[in-house]
C-alpha cells in the first residue's frame, strides 16, 4: 500500500462506508422507460415531466419520480418555453377628454367568426374627443402596412391626429408604422401590458360593437359583417345617445361644441 494504511483506517479517515466503497452499481436498462416517455411525448407534446410521472404510476409503474425526471431530461423532452417579450418601458399617459378633435386617436383589434368557424379581425378607430368612429376595418389578417394604410385613409379626409393611443399588440409595435408615425409628426402613446383600462374610450366602444353586432348575428361572409357594420357605424356616429356626451351622439357633440 502506498500510504500504508488498510482499507479499514483510510475509510475511516474520510468518513465514508466500506460498503459504500465496495458497492458495484447495477448496469440498469432504461429501454422501457426511454421507450415510453417518447411515446408519451408524441402522443402528448404539451405534456411535462410530472404530468407524465402521474400517467406512468396511474397506469401501474412504480418507478421513482427522480429516475423518470433523470430519462427525461436525457431525452431531451423538456418543453421549450416561449420566451417573455420585452417591452420597451412604457409611460402612459392618462386618459384625458381633449378639447377638440384630432387630438387623440385611440385604436385597438377585435376577433370574431364566420359561421363557417374561420377567424376574421377587426380594427376599431376612434376620436377621443366625441367618441367618434372613424373606421372598422375587417379582414382575415390586418398585418402593420394595412393598419397604415387604413390611418393614411383617415387622415385624407380628416388630417392626422397628435397622437394615437394603442396596445402593444405585434401590428402596433412593428417598426414601419413607428417610422410612418415619427414621419408624419404623430406619438404613438403605448398602454402599459396587460393595462386595457388605460385605452379605456376604444375598450368601452368595442364592448358595445360586440354587444350590438358581432354577438347579434351569425355571419357568413365577410362582406355581410362590412355592410352590417358600416350601417351600425352611421346610426353609431348619428343617431346613438352617448352618456358621457350629455346625452347626444358624437355627431350631434361636434356640433354643439363648434
Amino acid at each position: 500500500m502506498k500510504h500504508k494504511l488498510s482499507e479499514r483506517q483510510a475509510c475511516k479517515f474520510l468518513k465514508i462506508s466500506r460498503t459504500a466503497l465496495r458497492h458495484q452499481p447495477k448496469q440498469v436498462n432504461d429501454t422501457k422507460i426511454e421507450k415510453l416517455l417518447i411515446e408519451i411525448s408524441e402522443w402528448k407534446p404539451r405534456w411535462g415531466c410530472t404530468k407524465m410521472y402521474n400517467y406512468l404510476r396511474n397506469q401501474g409503474y412504480n418507478w421513482n419520480h427522480k429516475k423518470i425526471l433523470r430519462i427525461y431530461r436525457q431525452l431531451g423532452l423538456n418543453i421549450k418555453k416561449k420566451p417573455k417579450r420585452r417591452y420597451p418601458t412604457r409611460h402612459p399617459v392618462p386618459l384625458f377628454v381633449p378639447k377638440h378633435a384630432n387630438i387623440s386617436w385611440s385604436m385597438d383589434f377585435m376577433s370574431d367568426s364566420l359561421d363557417n368557424g374561420k377567424k376574421f379581425r377587426a380594427l376599431n378607430i376612434i376620436d377621443d374627443f366625441n367618441r367618434e368612429c372613424l373606421e372598422i376595418e375587417i379582414d382575415y389578417s390586418l398585418p402593420s402596412l394595412r393598419v397604415i394604410r387604413v390611418l393614411e385613409k383617415i387622415a385624407f379626409w380628416r388630417g392626422f391626429p397628435k397622437q394615437i393611443r394603442l396596445d402593444n399588440g405585434p401590428e402596433y409595435i412593428s417598426k414601419k408604422l413607428m417610422e410612418w408615425a415619427e414621419k408624419r409628426n404623430i406619438h404613438l402613446a403605448y398602454i402599459q401590458p396587460g393595462k386595457p383600462a388605460q385605452n379605456g374610450y376604444v375598450e368601452r366602444f368595442n364592448r358595445t360593437y360586440r354587444e350590438d353586432i358581432l354577438d347579434a348575428y351569425i355571419f357568413s361572409s365577410l362582406e355581410e359583417v362590412r355592410l352590417l357594420t358600416q350601417d351600425w357605424v352611421e346610426e353609431y356616429n348619428s343617431i346613438r345617445p352617448h352618456d358621457s356626451l350629455q346625452g347626444v351622439s358624437p355627431h350631434q357633440f361636434v356640433a354643439l361644441h363648434t
